[in-house]
């Protein structure tokens, strides 16, 4: 841990300060940002990172009496407050193949249902969690996905319909709202800090697996900070042994005092059910998201400006560092955060607000963690020494409404929608910060865009030899009517040309 030999290196470290004229880079106070300023010869050791709160201590049972106390009470509080949820998702299949055939049109009548186009219902059962007595539930983005009608089953058997007010697929969290609650008031579960478990502290995992009804099964922390479980952005679970099998999703985890830790999102398995291996999302990730839906639907996270990578054994023996831990900085955004902060490229990253980083991972869970506005304390590695930092917490640059166009009217470039490619998307794309053009974000279909071969997740780069820069003036120029369109685009990292008609 960072500051353990502080006792070790003070005295040695201050005459090594005064010899080599040490500098650290130092919190913005009436001077510029990320200026290297003397500091006492003292500051030579290495930075303190200020110590966690001291928890009280767990105990395991000492007697036969203890080993036969009950979960009941604390499920009896706990489960009204979880729900089922029911996502229903309807849509237009296309008609049968044989629908624009002739033959068959007068063979049976072009009438025929079977050319019609037909609608396909498709169900999804998931969990949930009240969140707030005034009817808004936490539950995971895949299980309402796409869903056209929600509703949400109590643990007493009441059943309401419920709007999405939230989806953030990053985090997997969609925030839900009962709709006319007319005052109603509901159980709820409050947060509580997740940084504060341990593995090996007993949790309960509440849901409907399977659909057969609202179930509690009992495990401990197995592993914390866990990735590689799911495709989102934020990955940083809780490892739990607690029984969670399909159906659970969006539903509790809750410690031994009522309290949410985390909202399970998924198994491990071979078979199709539990094999002791469960995922839970953290309740400090899902607490922000929550938040955010009760506010009013907008979530807005800090933005690094920077891209960082794993620190392998063999770049921390080149680097100086003592083993390997933290996140590398490998690219930084003009005039971005972590460039206003003084990071370069080269540096490491090792803690945020005192908490340690070991991977990048760690770096944007406990970004997302933090509200935007106000500043951060960051250290990190550099030249074999480690410096303090403040961070400011802002939001990602944004074009504001010239940021995003949907395309319609007579031109083939109808039925999509662009957005301007800045720092934030170029890096989401896994694109240099200083790329420029439009991302296609949704094409529909049927539309004149779908035709002209345009996919989501195209770049457009230029049309008839104009560089595009940005939304609006794509929207500007597609609205035009030339003989014909030359269009250069990337797609799956290649360069595409094409020509076609106006």
């Amino acid at each position: 841990m960072i500051g353990t030999n502080n006792v070790l290196f003070g005295l040695g470290g201050a005459l090594f300060g005064i010899a080599l004229g040490y500098f650290a880079l130092s919190p913005v106070n009436g001077q510029s940002e990320g200026t290297l300023v003397p500091v006492a010869p003292v500051a030579i050791a290495p930075v303190a990172v200020p110590a966690a709160p001291v928890e009280p201590p767990r105990e395991v049972p000492g007697s036969r009496e203890q080993m036969q106390l009950s979960f009941a009470p604390v499920v009896r509080d706990v489960t009204p407050a979880v729900v089922n949820v029911y996502a229903t998702t309807r849509t237009q299949q296309a008609p049968s193949p044989f629908a624009a055939d002739p033959f068959f049109q007068r063979f049976f009548g072009g009438s025929n249902p079977m050319f019609a186009p037909r609608e396909r219902e498709s169900q999804s059962l998931g969990s949930g969690v009240i969140i707030d007595p005034s009817g808004v539930i936490l539950t995971n983005a895949h299980v309402v996905e796409g869903a056209t009608d929600i509703r949400i089953a109590t643990a007493d058997g009441r059943e309401f319909p419920v709007d999405m007010v939230l989806d953030d697929a990053r985090s997997d969290l969609a925030v839900l709202r009962v709709r006319d609650a007319d005052a109603a008031t509901f159980p709820a579960l409050s947060f509580s800090d997740s940084d504060a478990l341990e593995v090996g502290d007993l949790v309960l995992a509440i849901g409907n697996p399977f659909g057969v009804g609202q179930t509690v099964t009992s495990g401990i922390v197995s592993a914390l900070a866990r990735t590689g479980v799911e495709s989102s952005n934020y990955e940083f679970f809780i490892q739990t042994d607690a029984a969670i099998n399909p159906g659970n999703s969006g539903g509790a985890l809750v410690d031994l005092s009522g309290r949410l830790v985390g909202i399970n999102t998924a198994i491990f398995t071979r078979s199709g059910g539990s094999i002791g291996i469960g995922f839970a999302i953290p309740a400090n990730m899902a607490k922000v998201v929550a938040e955010a839906g009760i506010a009013g639907g907008q979530l807005v996270r800090p933005w690094l400006g920077a891209r960082t990578q794993e620190v392998s054994a063999d770049i921390a023996a080149s680097l100086g560092l003592e083993r390997a831990r933290g996140a590398l900085v490998t690219e930084l955004a003009a005039d971005g955060p972590a460039a206003r902060a003084g990071l370069a490229v080269g540096d490491v990253v090792l803690s945020l607000d005192g908490q340690a980083i070991d991977q990048p991972s760690a770096l944007d869970f406990r970004l997302a963690t933090r509200p935007v506005g106000g500043s951060a304390e960051l250290v990190f590695f550099r030249d074999g020494q480690q410096y303090r930092a403040s961070l400011p917490l802002a939001a990602a640059p944004s074009a504001g409404d010239a940021a995003i166009a949907d395309i319609s009217g007579n031109t083939r470039f109808a039925g999509t929608s662009v957005e301007t490619l800045g720092p934030a998307v170029a890096q989401e794309l896994g694109l240099p910060f200083e790329a420029q053009g439009v991302v296609v974000r949704a094409v529909d279909p049927r539309s004149p865009a779908a035709r002209l071969g345009l996919r989501p997740g195209d770049i457009i780069l230029s049309l008839n030899d104009t560089e595009i820069v940005d939304a609006e003036g794509f929207a500007r120029l597609v609205d035009q009517r030339p003989e014909a369109w030359r269009i250069v685009l990337q797609r799956g990292g290649r360069v595409l040309r094409s020509i076609v008609s106006g």
